[in-house]
């Protein structure tokens, strides 16, 4: 039996820890998925927004910022009436605000990856907490990019936020260090 992070004992936490959480992500499309995902789930649980990842990769043009920064109100409107997809009205409008600003950071970076990593220069962090109580909420580089983030233009972009991201593409490797995929 594998040991894992104490977070991850049922589905669907346990597949998306054992196959994506705390891998180094660079594929500008997985992260912009992640960026909206996280700004999605504020004040929700991960299960919540994991159970309904399918319904926003359907929902949101597979994640595909070139289509979701074309979105209108008619957009808008269906996606206010999709069950399979948190139906918050400010969440659907930052969606679509923080397509066009990642397109944006695209243009002017080469890639949203070159950007984001380069807040831990292109290197993840790798953390030693022993218990998950150990995890923070945010960090001093989190604060940083929320910030820079907001500066641009994005929504849900918070620091609590940011460390999520940072953690689900891997910039920092927070698997506890009793779990099987802290050495990789």
């Amino acid at each position: 039996m594998k040991k894992r992070c104490l977070w991850a004992k049922d589905e669907p936490n346990t597949t998306y820890h054992d196959e994506e959480w705390g891998a180094p992500q660079h594929d500008d499309q997985k992260l912009f998925e992640f960026l909206i995902l996280e700004g999605a789930q504020a004040g929700l649980s991960w299960t919540t927004i994991l159970k309904r990842r399918e319904g926003y990769r359907k929902a949101f043009s597979n994640f595909d910022a070139k289509k979701v920064s074309k979105y209108t109100q008619k957009h808008v409107e269906k996606l206010l009436q999709d069950e399979s997809i948190i139906r918050n009205k400010l969440k659907i409008h930052s969606a679509i605000n923080n397509a066009k600003e990642f397109l944006k950071i695209q243009s002017e970076f080469g890639s949203f990856d070159n950007y984001l990593w380069g807040f831990v220069n292109h290197n993840p962090i790798k953390n030693k907490f022993k218990k998950l109580s150990d995890l923070p909420a945010s960090t001093e580089i989190s604060e940083k990019l929320s910030k820079d983030l907001k500066k641009r233009g994005f929504n849900f972009v918070g620091p609590t936020i940011c460390y999520a991201l940072m953690q689900a593409i891997g910039m920092v490797n927070d698997h506890t260090s009793d779990c099987f995929l802290y050495k990789k």
